[in-house]
């Protein structure tokens, strides 16, 4: 394993060479053109006035539908650096919202997409992989690939909860 020195100094050796800082650069302005994208045409949805940028694990923001803010649900949109993909997730607004979602799905057997092993160390509830290689020559495509996928994920959450009668 690198010593954190080492890291550092590769880590100085690649910002050198520019491509990193333009590579993030672009990442954020797409996912800030995403978000307002997601507020101009969603208007009776809530999206977080911010990006979360995290550190070079996930950047994200929620994406919340009436129907689920009152449940205190958050579908977040997430680009996940290490598998370099685009994800939803269902995650809430607390550990104790979290819980209650997490075992309601696991009790009836849904499987329609991954539920996390366990709700310690883990923001989300359910994932599910919206863009597996993202095309960023092409962001209106990929913008509409995100959008397609987050839509369906979202309906699919509230159709379950209906079939469940979760208020």
């Amino acid at each position: 394993m690198e010593s954190f020195h080492g890291s550092m100094l590769e880590l100085k050796n690649q910002l050198e060479k520019g491509i990193i800082q333009k590579a993030c650069q672009g990442l954020m302005e797409y996912f800030m053109e995403l978000r307002t994208h997601f507020q101009k045409k969603y208007p009776d949805h809530f999206v977080s006035s911010s990006l979360y940028y995290g550190y070079m694990d996930m950047t994200y923001f929620a994406f919340i539908p009436p129907s689920l803010k009152e449940r205190k649900l958050k579908p977040a949109i997430v680009f996940v650096y290490e598998t370099f993909r685009f994800e939803v997730w269902l995650a809430a607004a607390n550990k104790q919202v979290q819980s209650k979602y997490w075992e309601l799905i696991k009790e009836n057997g849904w499987d329609k997409y991954r539920l996390v092993p366990t709700i310690k160390g883990y923001d989300a509830i359910i994932e599910d992989v919206l863009v597996e290689n993202p095309d960023f020559g092409d962001l209106d495509a990929l913008t509409e690939q995100i959008e397609r996928g987050t839509l369906n994920f979202i309906e699919n959450v509230e159709k379950f909860l209906v079939d469940c009668k979760v208020n």
